[in-house]
C-alpha cells in the first residue's frame, strides 16, 4: 500500500490519473469532465460483495488525504473471503476504482468478486484455472475484480482503460473487469 502520510507523491499522481480521465474518456463518455472536477474534494467508493453479503459505501479521501479508518474498512472489505486474511489494498488500485465508477455515471455498487488474495488461495485457483497468475497483484492487494448489473464488461473496461492508470483484464464470458495498479495494459474481450 502507498505510505498516506506522504501525500505530495501520492496526491500528485492521483490528480493526474483523474486529469487524464477526463481529457481522454470525453469522446466516450459526454459530461465527464463535471465529474472530474470535483474529483479533487472527496472520493467515495460503492461496493456489494455477493461472496459475503456485505457493502461499502465510504468516503475515503479529503481535501488531499486519505482517511486512515475509511481505508482500514477498505482493507477489511476486500480481505480473502475464503480464509478472512487482510491486507493493506493499494490506494493506486482504490483510485482507479473509484475514478472508473465515477465515469460510468451509476448510482450502482460495483460487485466485488475478487480483492485481496492469500497465496493458499491463489495457489487453489491456479491449481483450477489456467487463467490465474502465479504472481497475481491480487497476492499484493493491487488488483480487485469487479462487475455491475447495468453495464457490459465492454463499458467497464473501456472506462477503466481512459483512466490509463493500471492493468485491465476483459472477463466477458466470466462477466467481470480485472483493474489493477499495475503497468498500463489491457487484455481479453
Amino acid at each position: 500500500m502507498q505510505d498516506a502520510s506522504r501525500p505530495n507523491l501520492t496526491r500528485r499522481s492521483i490528480l493526474g490519473a483523474f486529469a487524464a480521465t477526463a481529457v481522454t474518456a470525453a469522446p466516450f463518455f459526454p459530461g465527464v469532465t463535471a465529474y472530474a472536477r470535483g474529483a479533487g474534494d472527496i472520493r467515495r467508493l460503492h461496493f456489494y460483495s455477493g461472496r459475503t453479503g456485505e457493502s461499502m459505501n465510504v468516503i475515503y479521501w479529503i481535501d488531499g488525504n486519505y482517511i486512515p479508518e475509511s481505508l482500514g474498512e477498505i482493507n477489511h472489505f476486500f480481505r480473502d473471503w475464503r480464509n478472512n486474511a487482510v491486507h493493506n489494498i493499494d490506494v493506486r488500485t482504490v483510485d482507479f476504482l473509484a475514478a472508473a465508477h465515477n465515469m460510468l455515471r451509476v448510482n450502482e455498487p460495483y460487485m466485488l468478486l475478487s480483492g485481496y488474495r492469500s497465496p493458499q488461495t491463489n495457489a487453489m485457483l491456479r491449481a483450477r484455472s489456467n487463467n490465474v497468475a502465479q504472481n497475481s497483484l491480487h497476492l499484493r492487494g493491487q488488483a480487485a475484480d469487479v462487475r455491475l448489473r447495468s453495464r457490459s464488461v465492454r463499458q467497464i473496461a473501456q472506462a477503466a482503460q481512459a483512466c490509463n492508470a493500471g492493468g485491465v483484464g476483459r472477463y466477458s464470458r466470466s462477466d467481470f473487469v480485472h483493474f489493477d495498479c499495475g503497468a498500463v495494459r489491457s487484455w481479453g474481450s
